[in-house]
Order: C-alpha cells, then structure tokens, then sequence
C-alpha cells in the first residue's frame, strides 16, 4: 500500500470496499446503484428531487444508480439521511418483486395536522408520507346527535375504527345503531352510509384508518 493509499480518509473509502469484505473474505457484489434507485422510485422522488434531500448532485445520483461511481461513506450518510433510511437498508439485494421500501413517518403525541368539521375535531397523522395507501387520523366526536349531520357520510375504500376513550353510537347505512365502548373497534366499507356521535359525558375519541 502507498503511503497515500495509507492516509487515505474514512469518507473517501468507497463505502462498497467496506461493505464487500467479510473477515477478509468478499461476499456476492453489492448492486448499490440498483438498490438505490429500487428506495428513491418507491418514494416517487425524481433524481431532482433525492438531489434537493441528500444534497448530493443529480448527475452524481445518476451515476450511483447506474454504478458508474461507488459512493463514499459521507456520500451514503448524506443519502441516509435525505431519504430517511438506516444505511442496513442500502445494502438489502434489490428485489425483482414486491419489497419493504424502508419508509416511514413519525407523529409525536398531540402533533398531528389539525382540521376541524362542525361534527369532528379531526388530527391527522403522518402527513410526511405521500402516497401512503392508508390516512390514519385520531378524531374527537363532537357530533352528539345522528341531526348534527346533513347527510351520511361517504366515500371511496374501507375504514377501520377503534374507540380510544369514550361511548361512540355508530350509525351505518344498512345496519342498525350501534354503542362502541373503549377497546371496542369496526371495520366497514366506507361507500355505505355512516356517522358517529358521542353518547358519554365527555366527548369520545377515536382512531380512524382509512384505505385509499
């Protein structure tokens, strides 16, 4: 080894010369860029957009993903970190098929995305996740009578409830009312008529999941 390959920086090592070696040995070639792009289209980021993220140029993306260069380790810490993933993941072999795309979003206690109705006092969360094919939302029932609504309530996919505090009475279109406790939960095809109202002392509070 030169005695400048010797100094060379931990961030300047292609972090593919770290990943390959196994107690010496190296193990099946890692194809980074194909994994890479396999993260960046599963959250439908263009390569501009994973530029803006990480911070690393668009035509530098370009070559990773097409295995033209081989990141260095501050390459892939700045990856990680504008995508949102641990660097394990880079290095999962890319699937010809169906695969876990490592995202996720956080909502801490009471930090929700609020949006109040005259019945409901709605707080979305994890509203950083585009695309997401379910919409969870923690909901207050201000609603205290099936007259507070206009009409049902409709829409396209199914929907979970869970009773997190309270007595709810959950109307549907087809079936008769129904008292839910805490701990109780329904699930139902959300294009049937439905609504809810608070039936105990204090408002009740839900969670909802709908399916896009």
């Amino acid at each position: 080894m030169s005695e400048l390959e010797a100094k060379k920086m931990p961030d300047q090592t292609s972090v593919l010369e770290v990943a390959r070696k196994d107690d010496g040995k190296f193990v099946e070639p890692l194809q980074l860029g194909k994994r890479l792009k396999e993260i960046r289209l599963a959250n439908n980021l263009t390569l501009e957009e994973a530029s803006r993220l990480t911070g690393l140029a668009r035509s530098t993306l370009s070559k990773i993903e097409n295995e033209q260069i081989s990141p260095t380790f501050q390459a892939v810490q700045k990856l990680t970190a504008g995508l949102g993933i641990d660097i394990p993941q880079l290095f999962v072999p890319p699937q010809d098929g169906p695969t876990a795309n490592g995202r996720r979003d956080i909502t801490r206690k009471d930090e929700g995305t609020p949006h109040p109705t005259t019945t409901y006092e709605h707080e979305l969360l994890c509203t950083q996740m585009r695309d997401k094919k379910m919409v969870p939302f923690k909901c207050t029932v201000r609603a205290r009578s099936f007259d507070d609504f206009e009409d049902w309530v409709r829409h396209e996919g199914e929907e979970f409830m869970l009773v997190l505090s309270g007595v709810v009475e959950v109307y549907t279109e087809f079936y008769e009312p129904v008292k839910l406790s805490e701990g109780d939960s329904i699930y139902y095809d959300a294009r049937m008529g439905h609504c809810l109202v608070s039936v105990s002392k204090a408002d009740a509070v839900v969670l909802w999941v709908t399916s896009r």
